[in-house]
């Protein structure tokens, strides 16, 4: 079977399954802090064990599929920006091409849900996909560039992501020390 649109949930069941591993991941800590601090046993009294896990899986997996939307969100907007500044393809056919490389998430996303017990593997293969992602588009849309585009479409990315990152931890780096500022010790 031949159809473009054959793969067009693949973004959307990744979105899920690395929320899903990152959610049981952090579901599991949340728990152990909160029994270890005596407020589990409280939490008991009112609701149900099974209750609290799956109201906190359902707010974590709510949390995290949001921040995956909008970083893809985010790496869509610069991927088609990317392509209107370097790219010689009027049509889109450029983004066709590079449709079938949402097979590399959906594949990630599946192994990191057997790791989730290990947050350092789920990062491990956020990255790495991405990585493989980011080569597998630099080469699927290399022939409709010059070189002078090629470079200029990677170091867009690369300073994007880059800036991006640094903002953002800059962000909450400041939050985070705000907050201990206002501690009363």
């Amino acid at each position: 079977m031949k159809n473009a649109y054959l793969t067009s949930h693949f973004p959307l069941i990744s979105i899920i399954l690395f929320s899903t591993s990152l959610s049981l991941y952090v579901e599991g800590i949340i728990i152990q802090k909160l029994y270890d601090l005596g407020i589990y046993q409280g939490m008991t009294e009112v609701f149900s064990e099974s209750g609290i896990k799956l109201t906190l899986l359902f707010l974590l997996l709510l949390f995290f599929f949001m921040v995956f939307a909008a970083l893809k969100l985010i790496a869509n907007t610069m991927i088609e920006l990317s392509l209107l500044f370097f790219s010689n393809d009027k049509e889109g056919v450029e983004l066709t091409k590079i449709r079938s490389g949402s097979w590399l998430y959906l594949v990630g996303s599946v192994v990191s849900l057997f790791l989730f017990y290990h947050i350092m593997f789920i990062l491990f293969i956020i990255i790495v996909v991405t990585l493989s992602y980011f080569v597998f588009f630099v080469y699927k849309v290399s022939s409709s560039l010059s070189s002078i585009g090629l470079i200029g479409m990677v170091f867009f990315h690369v300073f994007f992501w880059f800036a991006f990152v640094l903002s953002v931890s800059y962000a909450m780096t400041k939050l985070y020390n705000s907050f201990l500022a206002s501690l009363p010790i």
